[in-house]
């Protein structure tokens, strides 16, 4: 699974910060929105829903709310690094300021999966994730999660 096919141009996002676990689910879903042409209050709805069930913060300021939605044709992802963390209830109770979010259709169920453990298993690397916080546009995050696939391919 291709983590650049998943993340447009159009699906990165640098913001300030939220104040809540809440607002940044928030305000990432408005980003998502934005970026894949959906109803904002659909993807929050869906986002609560998962984030119920348990949080989707992985650890290492880091956390992959996913969800699956009407009107996709495909998995699609939004990337938001905030410039001050997030309470978001991690696994390891650190506060979190890189956020991937997947977006499936409904019945997506192993491209969803794949796509999940594709994201997760880039973001474990200390090295990307600190890249990711140093990266100054846009174009620099995008090209940071090519590499990492490239290099994680070969």
């Amino acid at each position: 699974m291709d983590i650049g096919d998943l993340l447009a141009p159009e699906g990165i996002f640098l913001r300030g910060g939220a104040t809540s676990k809440r607002q940044l689910l928030n305000m990432t879903a408005e980003a998502a929105g934005q970026a894949l042409g959906l109803d904002d209050a659909r993807l929050l709805e869906a986002l609560l829903e998962r984030e119920a069930l348990g949080s989707t913060g992985l650890g290492g300021g880091v956390a992959v709310p996913h969800a699956r939605v009407e009107g996709l044709g495909q998995v699609r992802g939004v990337f938001l690094r905030m410039e001050t963390p997030t309470a978001f209830e991690a696994l390891d109770d650190r506060p979190v300021d890189l956020v991937f979010a997947l977006f499936a259709p409904p019945r997506a169920g192993a491209d969803h999966l794949r796509a999940l453990a594709a994201v997760s298993r880039a973001l474990r690397s200390p090295e990307l994730r600190e890249k990711l916080r140093q990266a100054q546009t846009v174009d620099a995050i995008r090209a940071l999660f090519v590499r990492e696939e490239t290099a994680t391919a070969a």
